[in-house]
């Protein structure tokens, strides 16, 4: 049964006792954060009346934060990128891939996030297509769509970038498009050593540069030799690179985009109860199969604010980015020659459309299905003036 509990009732609860008791431990970002989530879709950020032109039903519907990391403000983002990304599609088979960072190296993205996170998604987007233009692999150039995640199910910090690849790319001499198997894109331990050194080998570099700073049970990673030790096991083990059997058409690729592009920590849907013990949540336990996988867990509500806040991302940090083929500056020009190469009918110029009046933005009447309009507009930290009275619809009031 889903339950209409909200991560914004455990902020207004907790909140501002959780803030008193971590002031000046807390950055700007994060407070930002909470205020947002807060205040998101209440009089304090103003609203609107809606009312139905056919049975004179109205409601009070108030303003969103828009905040990336507000989980009810992501919905209609997400609609809004998918829409745009949907024309990018190729008629290909698409493959999911996951780069994720070792345990001695989140503990220091943790503390140098923009910097990290950077080096994250760029690393991993070379080694990407560095061994797919490598002739003994597959020889072409390839695009990307990488997206951050920084967090396990169970909100804990766990950095990895999730990227979808068509399956191909375009040859050197751009003279054909080149088809990679199957069921098989890049060779995943190929990939995880590539992506191992080419990280590692800039990581150190950042650290020479004194661009990445060290608090509580880091600070002596400032002294290099203490810096090289803590990495030490990183350099021997296995950096895991998962790569998914392809979706099954352009419609899977964006119905997963749609459940990961604008992901925040955690979804409301997830959340069982608040109360004196604390929050109740679902969560997976990947190292079970089958039933067992799904978990539920309690924490105290300081420690879901804490864990949540790890997932504050750096003002003005893109955690969706597009490499290859799919970079901004030549996407264009890309996607249309690879549809030039593809068995792919080309799509006829239709005549621009006549101009229609803009789309009703307002949900349907939940009385009668019909049209809801704005009859009125309020500021921040008011309220209506007063309630439409329920009396004739407006359509018959205005005749």
């Amino acid at each position: 049964m889903r339950s209409n509990l909200e991560v914004a009732d455990i902020f207004r609860s907790v909140g501002p006792a959780y803030r008193a008791a971590h002031a000046g431990h807390l950055s700007l970002a994060q407070l930002k954060v909470m205020s947002a989530i807060e205040t998101c879709r209440t009089a304090a950020l103003g609203g609107h009346v809606e009312a139905c032109q056919d049975c004179g039903h109205w409601r009070v519907a108030y303003n969103s934060c828009r905040n990336r990391h507000c989980p009810k403000c992501q919905g209609a983002a997400a609609r809004t990128w998918l829409a745009e990304r949907e024309a990018d599609l190729l008629p290909v088979g698409y493959f999911h891939v996951v780069f994720t960072l070792p345990a001695e190296v989140a503990d220091i993205a943790w503390q140098n996030k923009a910097l990290v996170y950077d080096l994250l998604f760029k690393a991993a987007a070379q080694t990407m297509l560095t061994i797919a233009a490598d002739p003994r692999h597959l020889g072409a150039r390839i695009g990307i769509t990488a997206v951050l995640h920084t967090w396990g199910s169970a909100m804990t910090h766990h950095p990895h970038v999730h990227m979808i690849v068509p399956g191909g790319g375009i040859a050197p001499d751009a003279s054909r498009w080149i088809s990679s198997r199957p069921a098989f894109l890049l060779p995943v331990r190929v990939l995880g050593a590539l992506f191992r050194r080419l990280f590692l080998t800039r990581l150190n570099a950042l650290h020479d540069a004194g661009k990445l700073a060290f608090f509580g049970s880091l600070t002596d990673l400032t002294e290099r030799r203490t810096f090289q030790r803590h990495l030490a096991p990183a350099r021997k083990k296995r950096w895991v690179v998962y790569a998914k059997p392809p979706f099954a058409g352009p419609e899977a690729v964006l119905a997963y985009l749609s459940r990961y592009t604008h992901r925040v920590a955690i979804s409301n849907r997830r959340l069982i109860a608040f109360d004196a013990n604390g929050v109740t949540l679902r969560y997976k336990d990947y190292r079970r199969d089958g039933p067992e996988r799904q978990r539920v867990m309690t924490l105290t509500a300081n420690e879901f604010i804490r864990r949540f806040l790890l997932h504050v991302l750096p003002r003005g940090f893109h955690r969706i980015r597009h490499y290859g083929l799919l970079a901004s500056a030549a996407r264009h020009d890309n996607l249309a020659l690879a549809r030039r190469l593809l068995p792919v009918t080309p799509e006829v110029e239709a005549e621009a459309p006549e101009p229609e009046a803009e789309p009703d933005t307002c949900a349907p009447c939940p009385c009668c299905g019909g049209r809801m309009i704005v009859i009125e507009t309020f500021p921040r930290w008011s309220q209506p003036r007063a309630p439409p009275r329920p009396s004739p619809p407006i359509r018959e009031r205005a005749a």
